[in-house]
C-alpha cells in the first residue's frame, strides 16, 4: 500500500483563493483545532474490519494534520473575486470534509458530471460548484439531527451562482449525501402516502435495502421489501444472549464501524444518540502454550511483515498485468523465503497470526487474493477511529427499519424484468409485480444462482460475479458469569503453531465494555473459517476454553464455563453463503462497478458492498450503494416520465480514455530510461497532475541501465522466474500511476537505471504503479483535462490568468 492519494482530477482550488477579507477576525492558530486524517500504509488493510495493532516505533502511519474551521463563529458573507467565491475562511477543512464522504476536495465525481451540474468542466463555474458543495457537506456533517434548507444559504452565495447552489444541493440531497437518516427532522419530511405512481420492489432487507428503502420512501415511490429471514439486518446480526441472571448484546455479523469522519452509519448513530466506542490499539498476543510473546520479537516480525507487504507491493509494479493473474499469498511466500529473516519458531507463528490477520481483513484465502488489486479500495479509506456501537449495529438495522414496508420470510427465487416493468417470485409462487426491483441479496447467493434471472443477466456481469471473491469470517460468541480477563484492552490475539490453522481463534474481541455483560468474542477466519462450519459446537467451545485456560490459569486466574456460546455458520446460511467480497486473484476493481450496472432498461438494479468498489466488505458500503440506487432508480423514473433515455456507459468512457492515453502519450512532456510522463495544470505549481507510463519488457531504452548492473536486492530476478514462469518477458506492458510534477522531476533525476527509478517511485515516494483499469475514473479526468489543454495550446486561445484579490459585491 502506497502513501499515494486517492486519484482524483486537481484544480487550483485550494491555492488559488483571495486573501482573507476578515484580517481582523483571524484565529488564533495555537487555538485552531485539527483534523487528524490517517496516512495510508499496508496495515489499513487490517485497520479496515476494526482490528490494527499499534505499529512499533518509526513506523509510516503517521497522521497529517489539517486546520478545521472553529465552530464558534458564523462563516462570512460569500463574495466574489473575479468570478472565484469565497464561502468560508477555512476552505481546506471544507474540502478535507467532502473528502471524507467521499468526494474529491477538489474535482467533480463521475456521478456530478453525468448529472450536468455544472456546464463547463475544469472552468471557474466548476470551481465555484466545488466550494458550495464541499460548505453544503460541512454544513450538513455539523447539523445532521436538522433538515439542511437551500433556503438557508442564499445569502451567502452571489446570484450569479444560485444555479450551482441549486445543482448541488439538488445532487446531495437526491444521492443521499445529506438530509439523510434517521432524525426526527428527517422523518418528518418523508410522505404519509405516495406521492408517484412508480412502485419499486427492493429483494433484501439489509443495510443496502434498508438505506435503498427509506430514501425511495422518502423520495415518495410505492415499496415493498421481500426479506427471506425472519428479522432485517441480513449479515448485520446483534444477538441478546442471556444465562444465569446476565445478558448482552453481541454481533455475530458486521460488527465494527471503520472509520467515524464520513461514516454515513456514524451520522445515524449520532442521530439516535447512541456514543461509539474506539476499538483500542493495544493487542498483547500469546504463544499456543499461553505465555505471552517476547515485545521485541513481536516488534521484529510485524516489522518483517510489513516489510514484505511493501516489497509485494513494489513487485506488483514490477509486474505490470500480469499481477493480476499471481495471488498474494504467492507473492508474500515467494518473499518470505528469500526476505524474510524468520529464523525461530515463534517468530514462524507469529507471522502466521499476521497472515491470518490479514485473511481476516478480507474474508479471503491470500491464495486467492489478488496481488494486482487485494487493496484497490484503500486510497479511499474514510479515516477516524474503528469503533464498536455500544448495544450492538443491531440499534442502527431497528432505526433504519422503522416503517419501512417489509414482508419476512419471503424467499425470492425469480426475477423477471423487461420494458414492462418486473416480476418477482418467492417461495410458494406469489409474484410480486413492480415497475422496478433492486436486488441486494449477497454475492455468495449469486456466485450459488440461488436467484434466476429472466432474462439471463448480460454475460459480462456473470462474468464478474464470477470473478470476484466471496470469503468467509465466523465467531464463537460466549457470554460468561463475570469479566475474567483485562478491561483496559478490546482485542488480544493467540498464536497456534500449526499453519494450516493459523485462523482458528487467532483473535478475540472483549465486548465487555459496550455489550452490556461480560462478553467475548474468538474470531476464525482463512481456511480455519471453512472447517468450522461443519465443526460441533461444543469441540469448537471447548477448543475456545482451552485456549483461555492456558493464557489465563498460569496467572492464577479461574477461567469459568460460559453461560451461553453461539458458533456462527455464515457460508452454510441460505441467505448468505458467505461473509464479504474481495477481489479475487484474475479480477479488480471494476468487477464491483460491473456488479452495480443496472440491466433491462433502468428496470432491474443491484446493491450490496459487493458492488462498491471504494467500500466493499463494509457496512456503510453496503449502506451508500442503497443510497447511490434510489438515486438511479429516481434517475430512470424521471427519464421514463419525460420520455427520455438516461445515457450512462461506464465501459464506453473508460475505453474512450484509454485510447485518448494512448495518444497523449505519443508525445510525452517528459522521457527518460522506459519512463515517460504528462502533464496537467499549471507548470509553475509543483502540486498539479501528471501521468505516468512505465514500459515493462520489450526493447531497452537509453538509460534504462545506466549506472552499471542493477542491485539484485531491487530486480528480484528469482521472484521473477518463481512467480511469473508462464510470461513472455519480451512481450511488452505497460503500467501507470497518477502522481505529482514535482514527483515526477524528482523521479528524473534519479541515477542507476529504470531499477534504481523504480525502486525510488514505490519505496521513496509511495507511489503504486497499476495497469490502466488501476487508475480509477478518477484518472479520466486528469486525461481530459490534459487532452483539453493540448487543444487549447494548439488553438492559442488559451484564456488569460484570473487576477486574485479584488472582491466583487454580491450584487
Amino acid at each position: 500500500m502506497s502513501d499515494q492519494p486517492p486519484p482524483y482530477t486537481p484544480l487550483p482550488l485550494l491555492s488559488s483563493f483571495p486573501p482573507n477579507p476578515y484580517p481582523d477576525q483571524t484565529p488564533d492558530p495555537a487555538s485552531t483545532p485539527t483534523l487528524v486524517l490517517p496516512n495510508p500504509a499496508f496495515p489499513n488493510k487490517r485497520k479496515r474490519t476494526g482490528f490494527h495493532r499499534k505499529l512499533p516505533s518509526g513506523s509510516p502511519a503517521a497522521p497529517v494534520a489539517v486546520a478545521a474551521s472553529p465552530s464558534a463563529q458564523p462563516p462570512p458573507r460569500a463574495y466574489a473575486a473575479d468570478d472565484i467565491i469565497v464561502i468560508n475562511r477555512e476552505p481546506t477543512a471544507e474540502a478535507v470534509t467532502a473528502l471524507t464522504a467521499g468526494f474529491p476536495a477538489d474535482s467533480l465525481t463521475d456521478e456530478e458530471i453525468e448529472a450536468g451540474v455544472v456546464s463547463d468542466v475544469g472552468g471557474i463555474e466548476q470551481v465555484n460548484y466545488i466550494l458550495i458543495r464541499n460548505h453544503l457537506l460541512t454544513r450538513w456533517r455539523e447539523t445532521f439531527n436538522s433538515w439542511l434548507a437551500k433556503e438557508s444559504f442564499a445569502t451567502l452565495i452571489p446570484p450569479h451562482c444560485d444555479h450551482l447552489l441549486n445543482a448541488a444541493y439538488s445532487f446531495l440531497v437526491s444521492h443521499g449525501h445529506i438530509n439523510f437518516g434517521v432524525a426526527p427532522a428527517i422523518k418528518e419530511r418523508i410522505p404519509k402516502e405516495p406521492t408517484r405512481h412508480n412502485t419499486v420492489i427492493v429483494v433484501g432487507a439489509g443495510l443496502a435495502g434498508l438505506a435503498a428503502a427509506r430514501q425511495l420512501v422518502a423520495f415518495g415511490f410505492k415499496v415493498v421489501v421481500l426479506e427471506g429471514r425472519k428479522r432485517c439486518g441480513g449479515r448485520v446480526y446483534t444477538k441478546k444472549m442471556e444465562g444465569g441472571g446476565r445478558s448482552a448484546a453481541g454481533d455475530l455479523g458486521g460488527s465494527v464501524l471503520t472509520g467515524t469522519f464520513g461514516n454515513p452509519l456514524g451520522i445515524v448513530a449520532k442521530q439516535l444518540g447512541l456514543p461509539m466506542h474506539k476499538i483500542r490499539d493495544k493487542c498483547p498476543l500469546y504463544r499456543p502454550d499461553g505465555s505471552p510473546v517476547d515485545p521485541e520479537v513481536d516488534k521484529k516480525v510485524e516489522g518483517t511483515f510489513n516489510k514484505l507487504l511493501d516489497k509485494s507491493s513494489l513487485l506488483r509494479a514490477s509486474m505490470g498485468d500480469v499481477a493480476m493473474d499471481v495471488s498474494l499469498g504467492a507473492a508474500l511466500e515467494t518473499l518470505r523465503q528469500t526476505d524474510g529473516d524468520l529464523s525461530t519458531d515463534q517468530e514462524m507463528n507469529l507471522f502466521n497470526w499476521h497472515l491470518a490477520n490479514l485473511e481476516y481483513a478480507n474474508a479471503g484465502l491470500l491464495s486467492k487474493l489478488s496481488l494486482a488489486f487485494w487493496d484497490q479500495d484503500d486510497p479511499y479509506d474514510m479515516g477516524g477511529d474503528h469503533c464498536f456501537l455500544p448495544g450492538g449495529n443491531g440499534r442502527l438495522v431497528q432505526a433504519l427499519a422503522e416503517n419501512v414496508p417489509i414482508v419476512y420470510e419471503r424467499t425470492v427465487h425469480t426475477i423477471r424484468y423487461g420494458g414492462d416493468g418486473v416480476q418477482v417470485v418467492v417461495n410458494g409462487g406469489q409474484v410480486y409485480e413492480g415497475d422496478m426491483a433492486l436486488c441486494t441479496v449477497p454475492l455468495g447467493v449469486l456466485k450459488n444462482g440461488g436467484v434466476k434471472f429472466v432474462p439471463e443477466l448480460p454475460q459480462r456481469k456473470l462474468d464478474s460475479i464470477k470473478r470476484l471473491g466471496f470469503g468467509l469470517l465466523n465467531k464463537v460468541a460466549m457470554l460468561f458469569p463475570h469479566v475474567f480477563w483485562s478491561t483496559d484492552l478490546d482485542t488480544f490475539g493467540h498464536l497456534t503453531e500449526d499453519p494450516s490453522h493459523r485462523g482458528e481463534f487467532f483473535l478475540f474481541y472483549s465486548y465487555a465494555t459496550v455489550a452490556g455483560g461480560p462478553l467475548l468474542m474468538a474470531l476464525v477466519a482463512g481456511e480455519a473459517a471453512h472447517n468450522f462450519e461443519t465443526t460441533p459446537p461444543t469441540d469448537a467451545v471447548s477448543s475456545v476454553l482451552k485456549i483461555l485456560r492456558g493464557i489465563y490459569e498460569p496467572q492464577g486466574i479461574e477461567v469459568p464455563d460460559p453461560l451461553q456460546s453461539v458458533c456462527t455458520r455464515w457460508g452454510t446460511d441460505s441467505f448468505s453463503l458467505g461473509s464479504y467480497s474481495h477481489v479475487a486473484v484474475g479480477a479488480s476493481g471494476d468487477d464491483y462497478d460491473i456488479l452495480a450496472e443496472s440491466v433491462g432498461d433502468g428496470r432491474l438494479f443491484f446493491a450490496g458492498e459487493a458492488t462498491t468498489r471504494r467500500y466493499p466488505a463494509t457496512m456503510h458500503g453496503a449502506f451508500i450503494s442503497g443510497l447511490r440506487e434510489a438515486a438511479n432508480i429516481t434517475l430512470h423514473a424521471n427519464a421514463r416520465a419525460a420520455k427520455s433515455k438516461v445515457e450512462k456507459g461506464p465501459s464506453t468512457n473508460t475505453q474512450a480514455c484509454a485510447a485518448l492515453l494512448m495518444d497523449l502519450f505519443r508525445q510525452p512532456d517528459l522521457e527518460f530510461g522506459s519512463f515517460s510522463v504528462i502533464f496537467g495544470g499549471q507548470a509553475s505549481d509543483p502540486k498539479s497532475p501528471a501521468i505516468l507510463k512505465v514500459e515493462l519488457g520489450g526493447p531497452r531504452k537509453k538509460g534504462a541501465t545506466e549506472g552499471g548492473k542493477a542491485d539484485q536486492h531491487h530486480s528480484n530476478k528469482l521472484l521473477f522466474q518463481q512467480l511469473q514462469s508462464h510470461f513472455n518477458q519480451q512481450q511488452q506492458l505497460y503500467v501507470y500511476a497518477l502522481l505529482s510534477r514535482q514527483q515526477a522531476m524528482e523521479l528524473r533525476e534519479v541515477r542507476g537505471g529504470d531499477e534504481m527509478r523504480l525502486h525510488y517511485l514505490c519505496e521513496k515516494l509511495g507511489v503504486k504503479l497499476v495497469g490502466r483499469k488501476g487508475l480509477g475514473p478518477g484518472a479520466d479526468a486528469v486525461i481530459a483535462s490534459i487532452k483539453a489543454e493540448r487543444n487549447s495550446s494548439r488553438t492559442k486561445t488559451r484564456p488569460s490568468k484570473l487576477k486574485i484579490g479584488i472582491p466583487k459585491s454580491k450584487s
